[in-house]
């Protein structure tokens, strides 16, 4: 299941922006650190008007704080120079994170402008900081000592981390090159949140309307009802309109029995950002990616992946293409076999019509159904959302690590019908907060993801506060939450990454919890998603709204052997994606790309993942993982890091599966490391030996050729 991890907003607004007075001074509730449990944003006293003059104050005092690093007279020492650096910044990203969530998850046009105007503003403070020529002279002294000073093993690596993230955001550059760099920041930053900011707006407008209910046909009655409810919210009165995810597939698509409106929901998605309106996005993925190579060949880089990887688990650009080079050939012999059961499907079905990317999901649900007596509809009953977080996902993580969860309805959230968990530590010790934004809305960006409101810290004595969103349709008035079992698998995976940052046990923040490298976070998330079938869990959690009962076997047998099937189409989605990042990111800086469907169609045909009928999961115009949500070459990292989940529930599976012990191992070696050391040796630690892609084929049904 896909999903990100959001690092704070730092994409902070055109410079000069005015400040609104009434939001000055001591009256700002983002100014100090809330007197909540754990320090939980005070949404119910911050306002809109608060955010900005609360950046530009965090910013003011953050540069503060590292002049007089820079600045400190006395040698210097880890202590008063990288330890002094982790201390630094806290109203900034105290601001960063609160308004992050708010702004990815419930905008509005005031926010927009913030974002926008920070953003600038927020890349030059950050190159002020990364350029200063004394400051780096203090942590290159302390970095070249690092063999004398008899550092325990986190202080070495953040010694470690701190001086090769300095060289590779340019401080070795020369003055010119520094100047360039900053211009190149503060034009990316502005790019990306331009990207997002378009992409919301292009989803919201590209919505399917339906003036016949009669073309809804297929859809559940809780479905048109929605539908309607969401026209009404539109002042679309006597009409139906099924909102847009951020995915070239719909949702919708497996129930419509219309073809033409399949197509018309299918291209409404395909061409959403492409419009040549205000929205289309085309002309700002033309400059970032442009910009990237410039800025990847001034550090010093042939191009911004390689630029990228350097501090990733996989290193560099090949280890990702040989990696992926692996999945392909098996990917496309496993959708052509899924196409010609679906292409017999259809004509089953009735008169013949040659297969089609809209008519994919509808019919390869009418497969599954036809293979292994199985449709959503027979399931959906047995997953009432709040049964499944709570007696399925929090079960879980009771019997692998001990945790219990504690509503808390005392806290102020960002949306109303949001809520919210204390979680208790096996030894009934407060462990910290998780936050559920569950459900769709028109100014929430697209898709699944898990934030930080609160990091966890040694140093800074604080505890992780963490958010979960989804993209749930909201039920009707007094209608249940029935959701599928993808969705169940999505809010198991959220709240692996939740875990990732609830069990983060570092002194130092910039280590700490899910601030790890791209093709790492994912592993946690991932790996948690194998508890959602696993027998123990799944009978506490799998049970009837309306009758009591407990799902029976037969119905878990087939929902088991119904996994497999889809796999070519799922993984072929996300390898065209993934091949379609790297290759925008692999371009050099003297390329000179005009068109971007038509490099998007060449960068498939060059990596054969342009299967028949299995479009990319994003195309580039709404790629919001690359170009605004920071996976730029890095969306591969969602199918390493299922390599790397599956070796580990492998190993789960040869010691006994679902056991304490079992959990505690995990949770010690993986899950409350961050990256206080470096991923092989971290994952070689847990697993016994490097990655094995054995594992992933034989899960997924797939074998290489």
């Amino acid at each position: 299941m896909l999903s990100g991890i959001r690092i704070a907003a730092l994409m902070l607004l055109p410079i000069g922006a005015a400040i609104p007075l009434s939001a000055q001074g001591a009256g700002n509730p983002l100014t100090e650190a809330s007197a909540l449990t754990f320090q939980a944003p005070r949404y119910d006293l911050i306002k809109d008007v608060d955010y900005q003059p609360a950046f530009e104050e965090g910013m003011k005092q953050e540069l503060a704080e590292v002049l007089a690093i820079a600045n400190n007279p006395a040698p210097p020492t880890f202590d008063n120079t990288i330890v002094a650096m982790e201390r630094t910044g806290r109203l900034l990203e105290r601001v960063a994170l609160t308004f992050g969530a708010v702004v990815g998850a419930n905008t509005n046009p005031a926010l927009d402008r913030v974002q926008a105007a920070e953003a600038p503003k927020r890349a030059a403070e950050q190159d002020a900081i990364n350029l200063n020529p004394k400051l780096f002279a203090r942590i290159k002294a302390v970095y070249d000592q690092r063999a004398t000073l008899k550092l325990d093993p986190e202080s070495l690596q953040l010694l470690n981390v701190t001086y090769q993230d300095f060289v590779h955001a340019g401080a070795n550059l020369p003055e010119a090159g520094k100047s360039r760099l900053e211009q190149i920041n503060k034009e990316l930053a502005e790019r990306t949140t331009s990207f997002r900011q378009k992409l919301v707006a292009a989803t919201k407008a590209a919505m399917l309307v339906v003036d016949d209910k009669a073309q809804l046909d297929g859809l559940s009655d809780a479905q048109i009802a929605n539908a309607g409810q969401a026209a009404t919210d539109h002042n679309l009165r006597g009409k139906w309109v099924i909102p847009l995810q951020n995915t070239t597939q719909q949702p919708s698509l497996v129930d419509l029995t219309d073809r033409a409106t399949r197509k018309k929901l299918f291209d409404d998605r395909w061409t959403a950002t492409e419009k040549s309106d205000a929205n289309d996005t085309r002309a700002v993925v033309l400059r970032i990616a442009k910009l990237r190579a410039e800025k990847a060949q001034l550090l010093g880089y042939p191009n911004y992946s390689a630029y990228v990887l350097y501090n990733q688990m996989t290193k560099t650009p090949d280890a990702v293409l040989k990696f992926l080079d692996q999945l392909v050939v098996p990917t496309a012999a496993k959708a052509a076999e899924e196409a010609r059961l679906i292409q017999a499907a259809i004509d089953q079905d009735g008169p013949h019509f040659d297969l089609k990317p809209w008519d994919w999901q509808r019919y390869a649900a009418q497969v599954r159904k036809e293979r292994y007596h199985l449709d959503d509809n027979e399931v959906r009953p047995y997953f009432e959302l709040h049964t499944v977080l709570e007696q399925g996902v929090f079960y879980a993580a009771t019997q692998l690590y001990g945790v219990t969860f504690k509503r808390r309805q005392d806290l102020p959230v960002w949306q109303p019908d949001m809520i919210a968990y204390e979680v208790i530590d096996h030894d009934g010790a407060p462990l910290g907060l998780v936050y559920f934004d569950f459900y769709r809305r028109d100014n929430k960006e697209g898709g699944a993801w898990t934030g930080t409101l609160v990091q966890e810290s040694h140093l800074l004595g604080t505890r992780p506060v963490v958010y979960n969103v989804l993209n749930l349709t909201k039920p009707a008035p007094g209608q249940p939450a029935l959701i599928s079992f993808g969705d169940v698998i999505t809010l198991f995976h959220e709240f692996g990454h939740a875990l990732h940052g609830l069990f983060a046990d570092s002194k130092y923040p910039s280590l700490s919890g899910t601030r790890v490298a791209r093709d790492f976070v994912e592993f946690p998330s991932q790996f948690n998603e194998h508890w959602a079938l696993y027998p123990a869990v799944l009978k506490h959690y799998a049970i009837n709204h309306a009758t009591g009962k407990v799902i029976p076997d037969a119905l878990v047998e087939r929902i088991k052997k119904a996994q497999i099937w889809g796999q070519g189409y799922q993984l072929g989605e996300l390898l065209a994606a993934s091949e379609l990042d790297m290759k925008w990111h692999l371009l050099p800086a003297s390329a000179n790309v005009k068109d971007v469907d038509s490099f998007e169609t060449l960068a498939l045909q060059d990596t054969h993942t342009d299967f028949v009928n299995v479009p990319p999961r994003y195309r580039s115009s709404y790629f919001l993982h690359i170009w605004g949500s920071g996976y730029a070459s890095g969306y591969y990292a969602y199918q390493w890091t299922v390599m790397l989940d599956d070796d580990a529930f492998a190993w789960f599976t040869a010691h006994g599966g679902l056991t304490r012990a079992n959990g505690q191992r995990f949770r010690d070696l993986i899950l409350s490391r961050g990256h206080t050391e470096d991923y092989g040796p971290m994952f070689r630690a847990f697993y016994g030996k490097d990655p094995d892609i054995g594992p992933m084929l034989e899960h997924r049904g797939l074998t290489l050729k």
